[in-house]
């Protein structure tokens, strides 16, 4: 059994192999030569009361004592096994289908986007201000709307599943082993893809199908039992559907609604995404210490309650850039991503309030449980219209945003496709605009220097969760009244990220089968 070692070091200590090593050894009272292998498991900065520290746990391995054996996961041939069919893959369609075919399964995926390698060149458009194709863009395509939004993998929902199964799977498909122990771990948008790819072929490679820019148009239920799907104009009959299509499918919604697939309004979240300069927020939260080189770009994370509601941040992206997250070029939605390195000047962050049914109850006289969808819908067309040349997004500083005045200029920021002036406070819903100006000054207090106008405000960060939900059974995960539909992962309302998205695409197989079997 390998030996665990917990140190406290500086951060140019933690940094050093040649420094640390010595100190295990003496920890466990043994000579340097005699560790065969040193592990880190965990590794997380503590900035607390203007002290930096690197806390650090260690497995080390001693002279010949077995060593772990290399991550390995097996795909056994999925050909002629019973077929199930997936609606998206994103996290949880694709960890859907891998653990199918552990399980004994043959998946069948359909995804409405590219695959990974042609949807970016469809983004790189979208930056070039070159127009969007509504299939394929930051939210739709292979690897679902994370593969191209960071790869941020911590989830506070880990008793869903096995969560460092679920991480491992993703160092076996290629991921670096430091996801493995860092405390909020992370691939990068300029890694992700060839993960995804990797796993999209050993699903193929197993026997199963991916099928890329094939929409599934509609579900073929008979007697309360979905027996299959119509995608692409094609027929394709299985023993059952999994719907894992993220949060941004509104057609799936309205398919669903139209086959007579009971749904529910949800309460969500919007608001806007927030940009600091990246030294800004490393003076803040590493206290201008001068050991902050050898520490990784700073987060925060911010909640308050303000009127009742929360506010809160949302996918902080240190070293990172806003990017157009738009479905349809009469919306204007923005989010944030960061490449594995997270050295851009730039930290931004997703910042937003409760949306809740009663502010949206004038819809859904009309529109019932898709209520939410359509005042989401409006709101980010309401900011396309603040800033109507191409992928533009409206923007205002911070601290003229907070006092309610004009922008006379605008800072830079890193969102490529570009910036256009605008009152955000004069055409955001009141109760938003309220709530978020008031929470600034809150984090402020928290954190001095967060209200700056050498910060700025884009709008509008509105995907941020559905506002949909795809009700399924607590003990079987289908759909209460459609036996053999498997509501999964954001789209369907039951995950928050990469990760718990994941675990609940693996729950949904190993429901299938415990029903099928």
């Amino acid at each position: 059994m390998p030996k665990l070692v917990n140190l406290t070091l500086s951060p140019k200590h933690a940094s050093d192999a040649k420094f640390y090593t010595p100190l295990v050894a003496r920890e466990l009272r043994i000579k340097e030569s005699d560790i065969a292998l040193l592990r880190i498991v965990k590794r997380s900065v503590d900035a607390r009361r203007g002290a930096l520290k690197v806390n650090l746990s260690f497995e080390a391995y001693i002279d010949n004592e077995e060593q772990p054996a290399p991550l390995h996961f097996d795909y056994p041939s999925a050909v002629g096994k019973p077929e199930i069919i997936i609606i998206g893959a994103g996290p949880a369609g694709l960890y859907c289908a891998l653990r199918l075919i552990e399980l004994g399964y043959r998946p069948i995926l359909f995804e409405r986007g590219k695959e990974v390698v042609e949807r970016g060149k469809d983004i790189a458009k979208i930056q070039r201000n070159q127009g969007v194709n509504p299939d394929s863009n930051y939210a739709f395509g292979e690897g679902g709307a994370g593969t191209f939004s960071d790869g941020k993998l911590f989830t506070r929902s880990k008793k869903r599943g096995d969560y460092n199964r679920a991480l491992q799977r993703l160092v076996f498909h290629g991921a670096s082993p430091e996801i493995l122990y860092e405390a909020h771990p992370h691939i990068g948008s300029d890694r992700l893809p060839r993960i995804i790819a990797n796993m999209r072929e050993a699903i193929r490679t197993a026997g199963g199908e991916v099928h890329f820019e094939k929409r599934v148009e509609e579900l073929i239920v008979r007697n309360g039992r979905v027996e299959g799907v119509i995608a692409g104009g094609d027929k394709v009959e299985a023993r059952a559907v999994v719907v894992a299509t993220g949060h941004s499918a509104r057609d799936i919604y309205y398919m669903l609604h139209r086959s007579g697939v009971r749904l529910e309004a949800k309460a969500y979240a919007m608001g806007v995404r927030i940009e600091h300069p990246q030294q800004l927020i490393n003076n803040i939260q590493y206290h201008r210490s001068a050991e902050m080189e050898y520490l990784p770009a700073a987060s925060y994370s911010l909640v308050a309650q303000v009127g009742g509601r929360g506010v809160y941040s949302f996918c902080m992206c240190p070293g990172g850039f806003i990017v157009p997250a738009l479905t349809d070029e009469s919306e204007s939605v923005v989010n944030g991503m960061s490449p594995s390195h997270r050295n851009s000047p730039y930290a931004n962050s997703g910042f937003v309030t409760e949306i809740r049914e009663e502010d949206f109850a004038h819809f859904q006289e009309r529109y019932g449980a898709l209520a939410g969808l359509v005042f989401q819908q409006q709101l980010e067309q309401a900011a396309r219209a603040q800033a109507p040349e191409l992928q533009k997004a409206p923007a205002q500083r911070v601290a003229d945003f907070v006092a309610g005045r004009k922008s006379v200029s605008l800072p830079k920021c890193s969102y490529v496709p570009g910036i256009v002036e605008s009152r955000l406070d004069e055409w955001l819903p009141q109760f938003m605009s309220s709530r978020l100006r008031e929470a600034i000054s809150v984090f402020d207090k928290r954190m001095r220097g967060y209200l700056t106008n050498e910060a700025v405000v884009v709008g509008v960060e509105s995907r941020t969760s559905t506002p949909v939900r795809i009700p399924r059974d607590r003990e079987t995960l289908q759909h209460p009244e459609v036996a053999g539909l498997y509501p999964a992962g954001e789209g369907a309302g039951f995950a928050g990220g990469i990760i718990s998205a994941a675990l609940d695409g693996e729950r949904i197989a190993e429901a299938i089968d415990c029903t099928i079997s």
